[in-house]
């Protein structure tokens, strides 16, 4: 087995592994700020794979991604435009969104193994998603499936070039907003007093719950999967949050698909330099899940 340079690159910080075998003990060896320029990129990805001795390199990014070239990573312009493979044409490339690199992780390894079509949405600043159906991680024409942020229940919605409505409702942003409302900081003492069962902050979440189940019944209802996993911060929630999301799901669904699970993702943060292993070691063919 080949060693893999595993990298979740985020819109301000970078985490590194080397997989050696075991998925199950990948630990995050490396933290630090997200690189300023490509230079930098190039720079640090190579002396990682050195002192790693990675013969391939595994990618997350935040952002579209066709085959292996960058088309648009908003909180990384330098990326925009670069074919990650022609970067380092010595090691073998397997380059992916985070989102759909995390649920390669889910349904490889975690809570989505064994089942044939999923739905996977990481909400944390933004809202990022990805869908598995029939055991093939699901790209589109130009890699942009499945961009459910910009998904939307609200025909009065004027829309925003950057941000989708579904973001602008129900990402952790949006959540930040509304705990300010009641003079918490941002959205994760909102979601400990909601956990903590302060009845203000379980009625304000309530809101954004519902219209993450409204827009998540036009997808189930497409799609039919076997499950909808969420990760990233809300999912350290998703008992406050379930109730309402669910209500809201059901009430939109025909009888024969109200039966929808939700759960959290079983590698939590961890899913995206899962993932990024697991692409690596397959290369460039890793949507489809063996």
């Amino acid at each position: 087995m080949r060693r893999v340079l595993a990298i979740d690159l985020g819109g301000t910080n970078l985490r590194a592994a080397v997989h050696t075998g075991d998925i199950g003990a990948l630990a995050t060896q490396v933290r630090e700020p997200a690189p300023e320029s490509l230079d930098a990129f190039v720079a640090r990805v190579r002396a990682l794979a050195a002192a790693g001795e990675a013969k391939a390199l595994g990618l997350a990014v935040p952002g579209l991604v066709e085959g292996s070239i960058c088309r648009w990573i908003p909180n990384l312009p330098w990326l925009d435009g670069v074919d990650v493979a022609a970067l380092f044409p010595d090691i073998g490339v397997a380059v992916g969104n985070d989102a759909q690199i995390a649920l390669l992780a889910e349904a490889a390894e975690g809570a989505a193994k064994g089942i044939s079509d999923a739905i996977l949405l990481a909400i944390g600043t933004g809202i990022g998603s990805a869908v598995l159906a029939n055991g093939r991680i699901v790209a589109g024409s130009h890699g942009g499936a499945c961009s459910f942020g910009w998904a939307c229940a609200d025909i009065e919605d004027q829309g925003e070039e950057r941000n989708g409505w579904l973001e602008r409702v129900a990402s952790g942003r949006a959540l930040d907003a509304i705990a300010r409302q009641i003079g918490l900081a941002d959205s994760r003492q909102l979601l400990a007093a909601a956990k903590a069962g302060q009845l203000a902050a379980q009625t304000l979440l309530e809101v954004p719950a519902r219209q993450l189940g409204t827009a998540l019944a036009g997808a189930v209802g497409l799609l039919d999967p076997g499950v909808i996993l969420i990760s990233g911060g809300l999912a350290d929630a998703l008992d406050v949050i379930a109730p309402p999301l669910l209500a809201a799901l059901r009430h939109q669904l025909p009888p024969h698909l109200r039966g929808i699970e939700v759960k959290p993702g079983l590698f939590g943060s961890r899913a995206g330099l899962v993932g990024a292993a697991l692409a690596g070691q397959v290369g460039s063919g890793w949507r489809q899940i063996r």
